[in-house]
């Protein structure tokens, strides 16, 4: 697994067709920045999806729990394994870092 770059080119069909292949995974989030420290956002919540809007030039992530909104990102690194996407790492307009872990549930066996 390596950090790859995203062109800002590919962003918005780049998230439209990863969100799709991330149904049911879990997602953290974690902003770090000199002037912030190191915050988690959110601890492994259940992940519905996520888009960028070239437009408004914003990158959400998405939970039934949560709507993280990256607002004028300008760089965006992903991470790949044989099993899909596992996290990314923005940086956005003020040079904060919001990392984006997912994981698959754990799947635990049927109850007797």
């Amino acid at each position: 697994m390596a950090l790859e770059k995203l062109d800002s080119a590919q962003w918005k069909d780049f998230f439209d067709r990863v969100s799709k292949e991330l149904t049911g995974k879990l997602v953290e989030i974690e902003v770090e920045g000199l002037d912030l420290g190191d915050e988690i956002e959110a601890e492994w919540i259940p992940f519905t999806g996520v888009s960028y809007d070239p437009k408004d030039n914003v990158l959400s992530i998405f939970s039934n729990e949560l709507e993280h909104m990256i607002h004028k990102p300008e760089e965006i690194w992903v991470d790949f394994g044989v099993d899909g996407l596992h996290s990314m790492e923005v940086v956005d307009k003020d040079g904060h870092k919001q990392i984006v872990v997912l994981k698959d549930e754990l799947a635990l066996p049927p109850a007797d």
